[in-house]
C-alpha cells in the first residue's frame, strides 16, 4: 500500500470512525435482515416488505433539511454519538418485543420509522466528519477506506444476520444492539480538527441553502441525482427475501449469502481503490460502473441458479462501489467545509430516496408483476437513466477527468 493510503489510517480519529462505521453498518445490515425476514414471516406480503423501506424514507424526507442545519451548527461527532444512543434504545425495544412475543407488523414499521429519523440526523453529520478529520488531498483515499468499511459491514452484517435468525429473531436484534453500542463508544473518542461552525441566523434562506448550493452546481446535482434515479430503479436487494424463499428456495441461510454477495465484490474493489484510487478519466469510469451495475441487475433477475445469482450480485457490489467512491469524492471536493453538513444532508436524502423508496418501489412492482420482471425492468431503467444523465442532462459528468472542484 502506498504512503498516502496508509497515512489515512494512521489518523487515530479516522481509524476510530472507520471501525465505528463497520460496527454501526453491520448492526443495521443485521436489522435489515431481521426486520425484513420477520415482516415477511408475519405477513407473507411483498407490499408489506416494501413498506419497511417507506417507513424509513418518510422521516428522512421531512427531516433532511433540519438535519443539515444541525450538522453545520453543532459538533458533528456529538450528533452522531447521540443518534446512535437513540438507535440503541429502539433496538433494545425490538429485543424485548421479540423475546416477549408482542412484536407485530405495526411495531416493526414504527421501529423502522424511528431508526430512519435518527439516521437522517446521523448521516449528514457522519459524512461531514471525514473532511473534518482528514486533509483535503486525502479525500479520495478516505472515501475508498470508508467504502471498504461499509462493504466489510455488508459482508459481516447480512451473513451474521442470516445465521442468527435461524437461532431466533431476538438473537439478531441482540447482536445489532451490541454492535451499535461498540460504535457509540468509538465515536465518543473521535476528535475533529477542521470543523467550521456556521452560526448564521436560521431563516428560510439559510434553511434552503443546501438545496440552492446543490442545484447551482451541475457536478454535484448530476452526481447525486444520478444515484437517486439509477439506484432507485435498479435496487434488487429489497426483494432478496422473496428470491431466497420462493425463487431460489434457499431459506434464511441462502438469504444471508445473497445479502453478502454484493459486499464481497464491493470490498475487494474498495480495498483495491485504497491503493490505486480512481483519479483520472473518472467520468468514463463512473459511466462504465453504472452499465455493469445495470447489466448485472438484469442477470440476477433472470437467474434461477444460486451460483449465477451470487455471481451477478458480486458484480453489482463491485461496480456499485466504484460509483460510490467517485460520487462521494466529487461531492466532498466540490463542497466548502462550512457547507458540508447541509450538502451531505441533501445527498443523504437522495441516497435515502434511492435506497428506502427504492425498496418500496421494488416491493410494489414485485407485488404487481412479480419479483423477476420487477428486477429486470429495474435494471433496464438504470441503464436508460445512466445514458440520459451522462450524454444528455449532465455531460459534464462523462467528460470529468479529475476531482478538480467546479467553479461557481
Amino acid at each position: 500500500m502506498n504512503e498516502n493510503g496508509s497515512s489515512v489510517l494512521h489518523n487515530r480519529s479516522f481509524l476510530r470512525l472507520w471501525i465505528a462505521r463497520i460496527f454501526s453498518t453491520s448492526a443495521f445490515q443485521m436489522l435489515s435482515v431481521a426486520i425484513g425476514w420477520q415482516m415477511y414471516a408475519l405477513t407473507d406480503s411483498a407490499f408489506q416488505l416494501g413498506l419497511v423501506g417507506l417507513a424509513q424514507f418518510l422521516p428522512m424526507l421531512l427531516l433532511t433539511l433540519p438535519a443539515g442545519q444541525t450538522a453545520d451548527r453543532y459538533d458533528r461527532r456529538t450528533i452522531v454519538y447521540l443518534c446512535q444512543l437513540i438507535e440503541s434504545v429502539v433496538v433494545l425495544l425490538l429485543v424485548l418485543g421479540s423475546m416477549q412475543g408482542w412484536l407485530g407488523s405495526v411495531h416493526l414499521l414504527t421501529a423502522a420509522a424511528l431508526l430512519g429519523a435518527s439516521r437522517t440526523f446521523e448521516g449528514p453529520a457522519s459524512a461531514a466528519l471525514v473532511p473534518d478529520i482528514v486533509e483535503r488531498e486525502q479525500l479520495p483515499k478516505a472515501a475508498a477506506w470508508s467504502a471498504s468499511a461499509m462493504q466489510t459491514a455488508m459482508i459481516v452484517g447480512p451473513s451474521l444476520g442470516g445465521v442468527l435468525v435461524i437461532w431466533g429473531i431476538s438473537a439478531a436484534y441482540i447482536a445489532s444492539l451490541v454492535a451499535l453500542l461498540v460504535s457509540t463508544v468509538l465515536i465518543f473518542f473521535v476528535k475533529t480538527v477542521h470543523f467550521v461552525k456556521k452560526l448564521d441566523a436560521v431563516n428560510m434562506d439559510t434553511f434552503l441553502s443546501g438545496l440552492k448550493f446543490v442545484f447551482a452546481r451541475k457536478i454535484i446535482l448530476g452526481t447525486i441525482s444520478l444515484d437517486l434515479f439509477a439506484v432507485l430503479l435498479g435496487g434488487a436487494t429489497a426483494l432478496l427475501p422473496i428470491f431466497a424463499e420462493d425463487i431460489l428456495k434457499t431459506g434464511s441461510l441462502g438469504l444471508g449469502l445473497l445479502r453478502t454477495a454484493p459486499a464481497v465484490g464491493a470490498i475487494v474493489v474498495s480495498l483495491i481503490l485504497t491503493r490505486f484510487s480512481v483519479e483520472r478519466a473518472i467520468g468514463k469510469m463512473l459511466f462504465a460502473s453504472l452499465v455493469v451495475f445495470a447489466l448485472a441487475t438484469i442477470l440476477f433477475g433472470v437467474s434461477h441458479n444460486i451460483w449465477l445469482s451470487l455471481f451477478a450480485l458480486v458484480l453489482i457490489g463491485a461496480s456499485d462501489v466504484v460509483s460510490v467512491v467517485i460520487r462521494s469524492t466529487l461531492v466532498q471536493v466540490n463542497t466548502p467545509q462550512e457547507m458540508q453538513g447541509r450538502v451531505n444532508a441533501v445527498n443523504s436524502l437522495f441516497i435515502g430516496t434511492s435506497n428506502q423508496l427504492g425498496e418500496f418501489e421494488s416491493g410494489t412492482m414485485a407485488g404487481l408483476v412479480g419479483a423477476v420482471p420487477a428486477t429486470v425492468i429495474g435494471g433496464l431503467g438504470t441503464l436508460a437513466i445512466s445514458v440520459i444523465w451522462m450524454f444528455w442532462l449532465f455531460p459534464v459528468l462523462r467528460t470529468q477527468k479529475t476531482y478538480q472542484a467546479e467553479e461557481g
